[in-house]
């Protein structure tokens, strides 16, 4: 299996800045690998509440998590602000595939990259259902 290599800043089209915490920081002196994840989430759902695609406390529709992964390059680490960009790879009937890369400071290559998979589902049943027409549209707009 060969080692994935980091993509470049203009590989994806939408970003966010996500300065690191104290607390973010292992006994390594580093960010904890769990910490990416947080990132994956967070630039993910600011997308989807900031182009009005999620209501947290009122849509019918949500994304249930059903698979990440990530690979590291470089360390990050407290006070480091990283830009987390965001794109979709895939675009199903009621699943999506995000992909994140976390780009450090002002580096042109990202020191972490992953997926984030979706599946929508009923808020009230947790069974899955299509896509929305907005939402698809919001989503073609990261596609790549």
């Amino acid at each position: 299996m060969s080692r994935p290599t980091p993509n470049y800043r203009e590989s994806y089209p939408h970003y966010l800045k996500i300065p690191t915490r104290w607390n973010d920081n292992d006994v390594y002196g580093h960010v904890n690998n769990s910490v990416y994840y947080f990132f994956f989430d967070t630039v993910v759902n600011e997308y989807l509440i900031q182009n009005k695609l999620l209501d947290i406390e009122t849509s019918v529709t949500i994304g249930l998590v059903v698979r990440t992964n990530c690979d590291y390059f470089a360390p990050t680490g407290f006070p480091d602000i990283i830009h987390a960009g965001l794109r979709v790879v895939h675009l199903g009937n009621s699943s999506v595939i995000y992909e994140i890369g976390l780009f450090k400071n002002e580096d042109k290559t990202s020191a972490a990259q992953g997926q984030f998979t979706h599946v929508y589902v009923d808020r009230n049943t947790r069974r899955p259902v299509p896509i929305s027409t907005e939402m698809r549209a919001g989503l073609e707009a990261l596609k790549v």
